[in-house]
């Protein structure tokens, strides 16, 4: 019965994560394009994917806990063992462990777009203050500062 369960968490999660795989493909794009009220529409839809996978998780390694196994691979393998499903199992734990990976390594993509937006607005914003004048080269080919700060008007 418990296998049972396991494999409905394991089918359910996979739709779960690949859903949520195509919605950080498609804030990728937004970022991209920076339109923010896309953003938040697919924000409001991660959230609750995001609580769906974590609170299968929990299930999960409660499960295998019960079944005097430990939460994790190692403990799947040792109960698939055991199992006339085990094959299947194994399969659908490693099909979910693929998507969720991909997941994190997409994710971490577009933080690293954001990471980049980010320095490119506080450049931009920095020289449009006067704050942060970028180097300049001299009539002997130097970098040269510019002290002074210029109007906004010629930044």
């Amino acid at each position: 019965m418990s296998e049972n369960k396991l494999l409905e968490l394991f089918t359910d999660d996979i739709s779960t994560a690949t859903q949520l795989l195509e919605l950080i493909d498609n804030e990728f794009e937004a970022l991209g394009n920076r339109d923010l009220t896309l953003l938040q529409d697919i924000l409001s839809k991660k959230t609750p994917l995001l609580a769906l996978l974590d609170q299968h998780g929990k299930e999960r390694s409660q499960l295998l806990i019960l079944l005097d196994h430990t939460p994790d691979r190692t403990g799947l393998q040792s109960l698939a063992k055991n199992s006339s499903q085990g094959q299947h199992l194994i399969a659908q734990g490693d099909q979910l462990n693929s998507l969720l990976e991909r997941c994190q390594a997409a994710n971490l993509r577009n933080g690293r777009l954001i990471r980049s937006s980010q320095a490119s607005a506080h450049s931009m914003l920095g020289i449009l203050r006067g704050n942060d004048t970028p180097s300049l080269y001299d009539s002997r080919g130097a970098a040269a500062r510019i002290g002074q700060q210029r109007p906004l008007s010629q930044a």
